[in-house]
């Protein structure tokens, strides 16, 4: 990886029917069907959806044989219509399923967290040595007979590993962490290069973006210290849907595109399958903008550790820096002055604006040579303008600089101003590598002026708005960079940009404004109405900020996939719901038209209400 400057990470190629993956080939964009796999004639229908959307790879779930079995059916009735997009089997629980659909499809997904291993009981077990290995070895001795079945009908297979639905076995030697991910992983891994196993995909997902983001580096490190190349597989699991499920899954999988990793990705959205094609397309895109852009000179600050980041450490201005939570500063220099109010930014940006028309209770910001001195008013520089600086005393002033005017000098004049904050923006084609060289020239040069990260953007779509602006703000303030961002919009709405930014902090776990949601996307193992009873969720409890509700289609992806949740909403059957208290089910198979009250009293009971 070249922090700076865009390169693809080179992957060996995995053969998926028709359709390879890895090495000079496309990102692939792909999606999972929801319908019953029993349904042939519906999973035909929605496959043929999927494919006519742009979906390059189509999964189903594959509970048992049958089902597994009935995949080959569908392939067949796909192949007559003239569809040929390779077909892949979602497997959890069932090796034997496994077996069966290697014979009828063109890959299949197995979750190493319960493959081989025990059903997962959140219990902390106690292995030793000896028992660890045999362990081991018991998983060798079933996924062997598999890899064979694979070799012999040309089969792919996806090692995919989930945040959430790590093993005991795991857990009791590295717990819930990244570094019991890739050890997941790496078993088997291992076994398929002993094999001479090649057609391997690897996917290492979690709904916590800060997690999926340092497990998946973790991982290409690891992999590469054994001369392994296997292409990677993207996606942020349970991101939601709506603005949401958009802003999470792009700061997941838009920094590490951005990185240059990644082969194929898939975002998880709570909606109809077709609805995540688009946007993955639209996001795949974007970040392909920057390829053969002109080279970044640039190094890594010394000491900075891309996997093991930590917040960049900045003096306090004015509550902007050190440990305050970033600000959210709206450009409003149109002179659109309408607000939503819960997402009042904590700055707005005026720019030649008088600031005696507007009201007292907001923070402003007006150019230099229109700023007025009030209390509430601040000045604004450019880069020609920062000898000007040391001409204004006031408590707090902002300067808009690039990389690229980031001279020694400029620097050392920070250093004395302890007044000024930094808004950085960027002119670059490769805007997010010019702003990462900006920000490690501060770290190497000891300058610890606060920094608002600023974009530019003209965009009439709102949701390209989102995830292009996730993707670029994201991968920074994961970074560890930071201490408040700033976004201008030519042409749009300033209020969507405003619930942008707040979204993208939530999503960044640096700022939480509101609830957050882990909902699972949906799939033929779905047990109720999953979009409408997100809804109903929402309306009751999106005013309790901070709190995390997850929102489960059935028990695979829950209690472990919402591991990182408060409360959860998991169907257990047909018509029934259990609920849980974290990890803990409190509530078992209530009737689903109670659920959601249900789901209300147990938060109010447990003190975690608000009115």
């Amino acid at each position: 990886m070249d922090y700076f400057n865009y390169n693809r990470r080179q992957s060996s190629v995995v053969h998926i029917g028709s359709t390879p993956l890895g090495d000079d080939n496309p990102i692939r964009i792909q999606s999972m069907a929801n319908v019953s796999t029993m349904d042939t004639e519906a999973a035909v229908l929605q496959a043929i959806r999927m494919i006519e959307a742009g979906s390059e790879y189509v999964r189903f779930t594959a509970q048992g044989e049958r089902e597994a079995r009935n995949l080959g059916v569908i392939r067949k009735e796909l192949n007559a219509a003239g569809y040929t997009t390779p077909l892949v089997a979602d497997i959890h629980f069932n090796p034997r399923a496994a077996d069966a659909a290697a014979e009828e499809v063109e890959k299949v997904r197995i979750n190493p967290g319960n493959y081989v291993d025990k059903v997962k009981t959140f219990d902390l077990l106690e292995y030793t040595d000896e028992e660890y290995a045999a362990e081991l070895q018991k998983i060798r001795e079933r996924f062997v007979p598999f890899l064979n079945i694979c070799k012999e009908h040309g089969t792919a297979i996806r090692i995919g590993v989930n945040h959430g639905s790590l093993s005991d076995r795991i857990m009791s030697r590295y717990g819930d962490t990244p570094e019991g991910m890739v050890a997941s992983c790496m078993e088997f891994l291992r076994i398929c290069r002993d094999e001479n196993f090649t057609d391997v995909v690897i996917s290492i997902k979690a709904s916590n973006t800060v997690v999926m983001v340092k497990t998946v580096r973790l991982l290409v490190q690891t992999m590469e210290a054994e001369e392994m190349y296997y292409p990677l597989h993207l996606g942020v699991t349970e991101a939601g849907d709506g603005e949401d499920g958009r802003i999470k899954s792009a700061v997941g999988i838009g920094t590490l595109l951005s990185d240059g990793i990644g082969d194929t990705i898939r975002v998880s959205l709570s909606e109809d399958p077709e609805a995540e094609i688009p946007v993955a397309r639209k996001l795949v895109d974007y970040i392909l903008e920057r390829e053969g852009h002109t080279p970044i000179s640039a190094s890594l600050a010394p000491g900075y550790d891309p996997i093991n980041v930590s917040r960049r450490a900045s003096r306090v201005t004015e509550g902007i820096g050190g440990n305050f939570p970033p600000v959210v500063i709206s450009d409003r220099g149109n002179g659109d002055f309408e607000f939503d109010y819960s997402f009042l930014p904590d700055y707005i940006y005026i720019g030649k604006e008088d600031p005696e028309n507007l009201p007292d209770n907001f923070r402003l910001l007006v150019d230099a040579h229109f700023w007025k001195e009030r209390p509430n008013a601040f000045p604004f520089f450019i880069a020609s303008e920062i000898e000007e600086l040391k001409d204004y005393q006031t408590p707090l002033k902002f300067i808009r600089l690039t990389n690229n005017d980031l001279t020694e000098h400029t620097m050392e004049l920070l250093k004395q101003d302890k007044c000024t904050v930094v808004i950085l923006s960027t002119y670059h084609q490769n805007g997010l590598g010019a702003q990462r060289a900006a920000l490690h020239k501060l770290l190497a040069a000891g300058c610890d002026v606060p920094v608002i990260l600023h974009r530019d953007y003209r965009e009439t779509d709102v949701e390209a708005l989102q995830l292009k602006s996730a993707a670029d703000f994201g991968a920074l303030l994961l970074d560890g960079f930071g201490d408040g961002i700033m976004l201008h919009n030519e042409g749009g709405e300033a209020m969507v940009g405003d619930s942008c930014m707040f979204g993208i902090l939530q999503a960044t776990r640096t700022r939480i404004s509101k609830t957050e949601y882990i909902s699972c996307p949906s799939c033929g193992r779905t047990l109720y109405d999953l979009q409408t009873t997100i809804a109903r969720i929402k309306e009751a409890t999106s005013h309790l900020k901070g709190l995390k509700i997850g929102i489960m289609g059935c028990i695979v992806n829950g209690p472990g996939e919402m591991a990182d949740a408060d409360y959860g909403y998991v169907g257990a059957g047909r018509g029934q719901i259990s609920l849980y208290k974290g990890k803990t089910c409190v509530l078992k198979n209530i009737p689903e038209d109670e659920a959601v009250e249900r789901l209300v009293q147990l938060i109010k009971e447990n003190g975690d209400w608000s009115d």
